[in-house]
């Protein structure tokens, strides 16, 4: 299946529940009408509310590779771009030196033996320019709020165009336009600029039925009283103005898992306690969610 076969919002939600993903209506029309305008798709929202898990889900649903571009402090354009494969450049050279300096049994110019070494087979594809040459591909620029803003203002030719310029190799554009998802923590405001060229939807934490479901697609096997049990006590958690981190729904999972793992068919208070490392990942949450805990279950 390809990205222009899909005919409607709906269309869309039905694909991606498929694969275990449920969008709401917002997100299913926003990333419908991503896949038809060929715009990014830019998602904030707290950490585990699916944001990375929609861009797997989309290459799960078209059948289509996904690459992934996890940026961090300090990440260049090199790292995200390209690269030359520096050893491989001097075995060159040296195999060349071999042969008097000769190639294909003539004799090379400086200018012909510089430019062969910036030939294709040198070229390192880092995420985006292999995102570029491999399309239709999903293309997951995750975190890009980690980023700084020199990164942002890289990405502008390639969020706008679909194309990069590499200066030693020339021009490489995409014939397929790949479906581009980045998503953001708000760790900081990203910039005018590039929201401009991206569709933008906000995912919040899913509601008490919407959680069970998501649940109970994601982990059949969990019986329907402890996923019930679960989100609920989630769902109070995450409304504790004093808990660091509230937990998200990849949280919401690990714990349902934890707890099934254990053999436990129901929520109790020793499982809960026993298994919180699943839920809580600071050491404060952990003693407050356990409190929490012992007062929601008696």
């Amino acid at each position: 299946m390809t990205q222009t076969s899909i005919s409607s919002a709906t269309a869309l939600a039905e694909l991606l529940a498929a694969t275990g993903y449920l969008a709401d209506d917002g997100l299913a029309t926003v990333g419908y009408l991503a896949l038809s305008m060929e715009r990014p798709l830019l998602l904030e929202g707290e950490p585990g509310t699916g944001k990375t898990s929609l861009a797997e889900a989309l290459a799960e649903g078209f059948g289509l590779p996904l690459i992934r571009l996890q940026c961090y402090e300090g990440i260049d354009a090199s790292q995200a771009l390209y690269d030359w494969d520096f050893t491989a450049q001097i075995l060159h050279l040296r195999s060349v030196e071999a042969s008097g300096g000769s190639g294909m049994g003539t004799r090379l110019s400086v200018a012909e033996l510089e430019s062969s070494l910036y030939d294709k087979r040198f070229l390192l594809a880092r995420p985006i320019l292999k995102a570029l040459q491999q399309s239709p591909a999903v293309l997951l620029i995750d975190e890009i709020d980690r980023a700084d803003d020199e990164f942002e203002a890289f990405l502008l030719e390639v969020l706008s165009t679909y194309q990069v310029s590499i200066p030693e190799f020339g021009t490489v554009k995409a014939d397929t336009p790949p479906i581009v998802v980045l998503t953001s923590n708000r760790t900081r405001d990203l910039h005018d600029a590039l929201k401009r060229r991206c569709l933008y939807h906000w995912i919040d934490h899913p509601g008490l039925a919407r959680e069970v479901e998501i649940v109970r697609t994601r982990l059949p096997q969990v019986p329907a009283l402890l996923a019930e049990q679960v989100v609920r006590a989630v769902q109070q958690i995450r409304v504790t103005d004093d808990v660091l981190k509230p937990p998200g729904v990849a949280e919401t999972l690990d714990w349902a898992r934890a707890l099934h793992q254990l053999g436990r068919a129901e929520l109790d208070l020793a499982s809960a306690a026993a298994s919180i490392g699943a839920l809580c990942k600071y050491r404060e949450d952990t003693e407050r969610v356990s409190a929490a805990l012992a007062r929601m279950l008696g």
